[in-house]
């Protein structure tokens, strides 16, 4: 089962930043000693200016929203009621209506017996981010209980303002900023990424039994991740954060760009600092030219910070956001309060003093677009996608087909908004995927098309989720999506190519052509297409220009005789090559 852990996650071989996990050695200064400089010194950034913090004033507060026991009843709906308004900020907060009678404490000391977690070391400093200065996150080898985590971070808080009281949000944050640039802290400790739920059993706690405990977020009727066959450990499952004064979670974006809740269960508060979606792009730019140096970057282009951001330990002030006009937004986050991060929206931020929170991922209808933008980005980089991003699209727009059959049902139009997404991107998915048959059967590029019995494989070339169709070897270990050019490929086991497809691709398409019917449908396809938007057919985007005057039109008939005898895909080692959910590990942001 792939788990979720606080570092770069999509690629296979460690990236700069990545934070070690796992079984990784207890940390000593010993272990970075082959540094050119030690990890924890701090030293003068002049880039990121901090002498005066009066920038901390200009940041304007996220949308608060205090919804009513009746709105508060289902999450979802709720939060998709929200959202065309939220959205816009990158981050919101929501006050729950519900308090919780079982404390976390309570919980995690009493109802998970044993329960304890491995923390991280956090360097608390700014970096150059160039070849020598880098910013790890290690791990600490000391493992905790709730309470023996909760008296050290304690005695850290009140060694340093002689009381272990809260102080003012305002306070903090410029402590925060100047103990970063100059203080005398060399490190903190963070446990991010623990797996557990600190929502009580109890049937007497109101909001554990609500649909608002993450534990049960993701198999609600309108979540799309309910449709995954196998639980993702912090996309599915929530995952705990404790932390302690001045812990930090490093500027990132969600992976596939998903929604991510967090619920404050208690402590000292939390700010947060969150972009809009809408101004991803913008910010990646101002991060690549004016935080990291091009030696830092693996690749050229706009995705070229993309990718070092990936490794989630990347933090600078806020204030280099505001002089180059991306927007930034404000939380503070108390016990009681989720905050809610919106799809492809960059945030980052610290705590108080010790702390618990829980978060989870979750998806709905209108996060396909966005999530097919990131599986885009991820083939760019050659990065292995952790979500079966066409798998869902595919499942949850048959689910719709069906729905759509029933009469007299009364649609939201929240709900009519997130249908034409999974509509639209389903059309589109569907039309790119029978072309590529029609242009690989019509030039023999394989020599025989059998049924996939699989879920979901990952193509060997550009790591694409292939559900629908994919071609393969002679010795079926070498899947690769119909996005590259087959006649073309050098199999190292020899020049035979046989096609795998669903057998119930007809009703795909039958589906996608009574989706076409919508006149809205057919225009937004006719529009992407008229961009130039090539989201599905990349990275042989141009591929198909010359099919339409050799007799090609969409859906058009397709022969080919399936071959019942070929059931099962096997590597070289035996083993059944598919999307493995316990093959691939998941790293996430920090909360």
């Amino acid at each position: 089962m792939m788990s979720r852990s606080g570092g770069d996650a999509l690629r296979a071989p460690a990236s700069c930043g990545v934070r070690l996990q796992g079984n990784a050695e207890s940390f000593s200064r010993s272990n970075v000693a082959s540094c050119e400089k030690d990890v924890f010194s701090k030293r003068k950034v002049d880039k990121f200016y901090t002498s005066d913090l009066e920038w901390t004033e200009k940041i304007p507060e996220c949308p608060v929203y205090c919804p009513t026991k009746e709105e508060f009843e289902d999450p979802l709906v709720y939060l998709q009621k929200i959202a065309p308004e939220a959205s816009k900020y990158g981050i919101c907060k929501i006050i729950s209506p519900l308090s919780a009678t079982v404390p976390a404490g309570a919980v995690l000391m009493k109802e998970k017996a044993g329960f304890k977690f491995t923390t991280r070391v956090q360097p608390l400093r700014l970096a150059e981010w160039d070849t020598d200065d880098r910013v790890t996150f290690f791990m600490s080898g000391r493992n905790y209980t709730f309470r023996d985590f909760e008296k050290m971070a304690n005695k850290v808080f009140s060694r340093r303002y002689y009381s272990a009281g809260c102080l003012p949000a305002t306070y903090m944050e410029k402590e925060f900023w100047h103990e970063i640039a100059c203080g005398k802290m060399d490190n903190v400790e963070y446990a991010c990424d623990v797996e557990g739920c600190a929502f009580s059993s109890s049937p007497s706690d109101l909001l554990g039994t609500s649909k608002w405990n993450l534990k049960k977020l993701s198999r609600l009727p309108k979540s799309t991740l309910r449709l995954l066959e196998t639980a993702i450990p912090g996309v599915t499952d929530p995952m705990l954060y404790i932390g302690m004064l001045f812990s930090i979670f490093a500027w990132h974006v969600e992976d596939h760009y998903l929604y991510s809740i967090n619920y404050h269960h208690c402590g000292a508060s939390k700010t947060w600092y969150g972009v809009p979606g809408h101004s991803a792009l913008r910010f990646e730019k101002v991060v690549k030219e004016h935080v990291y140096t091009n030696d830092v970057l693996s690749v050229d282009g706009e995705d070229g910070a993309f990718d070092v951001l990936l490794g989630k330990t990347t933090l600078f002030p806020p204030n280099i956001l505001l002089e180059h006009d991306v927007p930034v937004y404000k939380a503070v986050q108390n016990p009681g309060e989720f905050v809610i991060t919106f799809p492809r929206a960059y945030h980052a931020g610290f705590s108080h003093g010790f702390n618990c929170g829980e978060a989870v991922n979750f998806a709905i209808g209108d996060w396909f677009p966005l999530g097919a933008v990131a599986c885009l980005r991820y083939a760019h980089l050659n990065r292995v996608p952790l979500l079966p991003h066409e798998e869902l699209l595919c499942k949850e727009a048959m689910l719709l087909n069906s729905s759509l059959e029933l009469e007299d049902l009364d649609y939201s139009p929240v709900d009519l908004a997130s249908h034409h997404s999974i509509k639209a991107y389903f059309v589109k998915l569907i039309r790119f995927l029978h072309r590529a048959r029609w242009s690989i059967m019509k030039s023999r590029a394989c020599t025989s098309v059998s049924p996939n019995y699989h879920r979901t494989v990952v193509c060997t070339l550009c790591k694409r989720d292939c559900y629908i169709a994919f071609v393969n070897c002679s010795c079926y270990s070498h899947p690769v999506c119909l996005r590259h050019d087959i006649k073309s490929l050098d199999f190292p086991c020899g020049s035979h190519h046989c096609l795998f497809l669903r057998d119930d691709v007809r009703e795909m398409e039958a589906a996608a052509k009574k989706f076409e019917q919508d006149n809205a449908i057919s225009k937004a396809v006719e529009r992407q297409a008229e961009n130039g938007d090539d989201m599905y057919s990349y990275p042989l985007s141009n591929k198909f220009q010359n099919d339409v005057e050799d007799g090609y039109f969409p859906y058009c008939e397709i022969n080919v005789d399936l071959k019942p005898e070929i059931a099962t895909m096997t590597s070289a080692t035996g083993q059944t090559v598919e999307y493995g959910h316990n093959s691939l590990s998941h790293n996430t942001g920090n909360f």
